[in-house]
Formats: structure tokens, C-alpha cells, sequence
């Protein structure tokens, strides 16, 4: 199920765009773009980084989502993770969210992998319950179920755990 992640906090300028800068309409999908004086100044030491992410005078975060009427934010995935397989974007996050709805699956990271023709494939990189057996055909079938089959893992490899950073964070290296 799809949750807001909530509206703007005052004083912050807050928008959806798309790669020009345009502001995208709502149900849009484009990148979050943040103004205000609550934000960082830039990255310690990386006027480089710091360029990059300020681009006309706006932070881009990175993050992909899309607001609704009312101006509630939801975020659908980071940008460095979004896959284009045959010109089609698939977010990696709602394709992990459909797998999840599977009960065999305890963890599961999304990622492209290289494809000579298609730019890059849906792959997917499964942690099973305890003691519960699932094989990849069961999952793409369950997939197929919830989203495009285009979005569905056309390779499954099953792992015991997924790399986490100190803090807990999925790293999908």
C-alpha cells in the first residue's frame, strides 16, 4: 500500500520536476527539488558534489515521486536506482514492494543489470524466511500478478542476507 510521506515543512519551498526543470503536474513522476534556509549549505570539501546538487539554485535530492491535489509527497524510488530496460523506467522500489507481498520473502533488493539490447534487465536479489523454499519462476508468476511484465525480474538469485551499511541501510553495490 502506497503511504504519503507528508507535505512540505513551512518555510521550505518544496516541487516535482522533470529533467528541464519543469514542474511536473500532480500524479507526475519527476525528482524532488528542495529551497529554503533550513538547508545545508553544501558538502564539506566537494565544490564539485555541491554544484551538481544545487543546480539552479534548487537541491536536488535525488529522490523520484509524484504529489497528489492536496500536495502530499510520495516518494517511488532514488534516481540512481531507477532501471530503463527497453526504454521503459522501472523503479526499483515498487518492484522490491511487490515482492514483498509474497509471504516466502523475508528481504529483497532490485537492481539493472547490463543487457545488450534492452539497456539494462530487472534483477532481483532474494532473502527467503527461515526454512521457507520459493523458487524465482513462483516469484516472477507472483510479480506478474501485481505489476507490468515488463517491471517483473527477468533473473533471481537467492541470498541467506543483503550487504546493509553501519546504520542498516541496503546497499545495492
Amino acid at each position: 500500500l502506497l503511504a504519503a510521506c507528508g507535505i512540505p515543512m513551512a518555510f521550505a519551498a518544496v516541487k516535482v520536476v522533470d529533467e528541464n526543470m519543469n514542474e511536473c503536474p500532480p500524479r507526475e513522476v519527476g525528482e524532488i527539488v528542495v529551497k529554503g534556509e533550513q538547508l545545508l549549505k553544501g558538502y564539506w570539501n566537494r565544490a564539485e558534489a555541491t554544484e551538481e546538487a544545487f543546480k539552479g539554485g534548487w537541491f536536488h535530492s535525488g529522490d523520484m515521486a509524484w504529489r497528489d491535489e492536496e500536495g502530499f509527497f510520495y516518494i517511488v524510488d532514488r534516481m540512481k536506482d531507477m532501471i530503463i530496460s527497453g526504454g521503459e523506467n522501472v523503479y526499483s522500489g515498487e518492484v522490491e514492494n511487490a515482492l514483498h507481498e509474497h509471504p516466502a520473502v523475508r528481504e529483497c533488493a532490485v537492481i539493472g543489470l547490463p543487457h545488450e539490447d534492452l539497456g539494462e534487465t530487472v534483477h532481483a536479489i532474494v532473502v527467503p524466511h527461515a526454512g521457507v523454499l520459493v523458487t524465482a519462476e513462483e516469484l516472477v508468476a507472483h510479480c506478474r500478478r501485481l505489476i507490468a511484465g515488463y517491471k517483473c525480474p527477468s533473473s533471481i538469485d537467492f541470498r541467506q542476507e543483503l550487504p546493509l551499511s553501519a546504520t542498516g541501510k541496503l546497499l545495492k553495490y
